[in-house]
């Protein structure tokens, strides 16, 4: 009887996830045509992608100077600003974040 029990449970849980998989996501569609709306920079934006726009790449000379240029760039430009800041021993401050926060937001 456990048996029995314990295979009706497991038909049953197979069968939801087939049908999940044939179900259409019509939503699916939603989120590539809002991204272009949500292509603002921010700070766990990876800085490689901060430097390849023009503008935002203009912010971070402004407000970290020398940050585009470091010599160690090809070892943390993946990462984001927000994810640096713990390993910069204190060079990228709260403040110059929030700076650098604010101007991204600005940008258009």
């Amino acid at each position: 009887m456990k048996l029995l029990v314990a295979g009706a449970v497991a038909a049953a849980m197979l069968s939801t996830a087939a049908m999940a998989q044939q179900t259409p996501a019509p939503a699916a569609a939603a989120p590539a045509a809002a991204a272009p709306a949500a292509a603002k920079f921010s700070l766990d934006t990876p800085i490689e992608a901060l430097i390849a726009d023009e503008k935002a790449k203009a912010v971070l000379d402004t407000d970290i100077p020398g940050l585009s240029s470091h010599p160690a760039l090809d070892q943390f430009k993946a990462m984001s600003l927000k994810a640096v800041q713990p390993f910069s021993n204190g060079a990228l401050t709260d403040e110059m974040l929030k700076k650098v926060e604010t101007d991204l937001a600005a940008l258009k």
